[in-house]
């Protein structure tokens, strides 16, 4: 996989209290992702606008929320 491609996306919000825990349990793992503002989205916005924190890879979606043992499940640790 090229270094570029980042698997996984965690789709939040500026000042959301429950995406700033789900950050802090994705950075206890090793993998790499990117944060995308659904707010920058029309169409994110409407799809995710109640439901984040959502960690998604590929077509899976893990919805908020999730403990560590969801996490690890779900990227396969």
């Amino acid at each position: 996989m090229p270094s570029s491609i980042v698997p996984y996306i965690l789709y939040n919000t500026e000042g959301c209290h429950l995406c700033e825990i789900a950050q802090s349990l994705i950075e206890q793992t090793d993998i790499k992702y990117q944060h995308v503002d659904i707010c920058d989205d029309a169409s994110l916005a409407e799809r995710y606008g109640i439901s984040i924190p959502v960690l998604v890879q590929d077509d899976r979606e893990l919805f908020w929320p999730f403990d560590v043992t969801q996490l690890q499940e779900f990227i396969g640790v």
